[in-house]
């Protein structure tokens, strides 16, 4: 990367940080904390490229040693110190080259889940609420926050659908790769004969948007309101609560009605459909990086099969990095610290080697 990129870099920063202490920013919340993310974000990569000036200060510092000092132990701790000063400023290179490689903007932001049962009836839907326990208390692990947007369960237990979202730090930088169908191998309670039946959910991880970052036109909307309903259809509430949204350009429809309030199921499938939006942005953003696309871990699409979780042996596969474990248990109640960190080293890999 070139000096001047640095230079750009650090020149950002600064203003990020005159622009946080500006009277007028501080009191416009929703841009304080836009550009708050940018600030932190850039700080680590800020404090590489001040280190790895500080480097060529001193590189600088030895060589002009080497062509005047006439003492040859000076000469000597200069030349061992340049040989050091040397490795440490191409390691600092090679990680500032990586961090630029590896930058996804979404990184910082909480997600948006989105959890439905595929094939395998009852117990697909069984499936999918294991998958949401499993995010959750990787979530709680974390010390992050769970909030569900929108459900519908089956009678039999779990969900034909969940949506929920998760705020945390780096939150979508953990869980980004989980996009896509996951499979269970196991005998359902209901198999008399104790024989093992495959089935599907499929799960979409997006990067929640921020109001500031889509502009959605009113005129763009269709809203409608209708009844909530249970299991089997059943009236739940007596009011006509529940929201249906319709995205006039893109035809992408939401549907909540887990509160009794129509504003906050508005406000919750509003969130929805914007995080729905910037993922649409996203994957037509990947499609015109193609070769980009191809070196990812997956490509987030939903029909891709990630991982098979195989209860009689106790064992999950991830499909896409050839990665089998036994800790079946303990990753289904949230200890996927391992599945994750395969997936990115191995992204970051990949990536390395384009």
């Amino acid at each position: 990367m070139s000096l001047k990129k640095y230079q750009e870099i650090k020149e950002n920063y600064k203003e990020l940080t005159q622009k946080l202490s500006d009277p007028k920013v501080v009191s416009d919340s929703l841009l304080f904390q836009k550009l708050a993310k940018e600030h932190k974000e850039s700080a680590p990569l800020v404090l590489k490229i001040e280190r790895l000036e500080k480097i060529e200060k001193h590189l600088d510092e030895n060589r002009t040693i080497l062509k005047e000092e006439k003492d040859k132990e000076f000469t000597q701790i200069a030349q061992a110190e340049i040989l050091k000063l040397e490795k440490e400023k191409e390691e600092l290179e090679n990680e500032l080259a990586l961090a630029f490689l590896l930058k996804d903007p979404f990184d910082l932001k909480n997600v948006i889940l989105e959890i439905r049962a595929g094939t395998g009836g009852d117990e697909a839907a069984l499936f999918a609420s294991d998958l949401f326990k499993m995010y959750s208390q990787y979530a709680q692990n974390k010390g992050w926050v769970v909030e569900i947007l929108s459900s519908s369960s089956q009678e039999v237990g779990g969900f034909k659908e969940i949506i929920f979202r998760i705020q945390g730090e780096g939150a979508y930088s953990k869980l980004k790769f989980e996009s896509g169908v996951h499979r269970v191998q196991r005998i359902p309670k209901t198999e008399a004969k104790g024989r093992i039946h495959t089935s599907t959910a499929t799960v979409a991880v997006l990067p929640e948007a921020e109001e500031m970052e889509l502009e959605i036109k009113p005129e763009e909307l269709r809203i409608d309101v209708f009844r909530a309903s249970g299991p089997g259809g059943q009236s739940v509430n007596t009011t006509d609560s529940a929201v249906r949204i319709t995205h006039l350009p893109t035809s992408i429809v939401v549907s909540c009605q887990d509160e009794k309030s129509q504003l906050k199921n508005r406000e919750k499938a509003l969130k929805i459909l914007r995080s729905r939006l910037l993922a649409q942005q996203q994957e037509e953003e990947m499609k015109k990086r193609g070769s980009e696309r191809k070196l990812q871990i997956g490509t987030g699409e939903r029909a891709e099969k990630i991982r098979t979780y195989n209860f009689p042996q106790s064992r999950i596969t991830d499909h896409r990095i050839n990665h089998t474990t036994r800790n079946l248990e303990r990753i289904l109640n949230g200890e996927l610290d391992e599945l994750v960190e395969k997936l990115e080293n191995e992204n970051q890999k990949r990536l390395s080697e384009k």
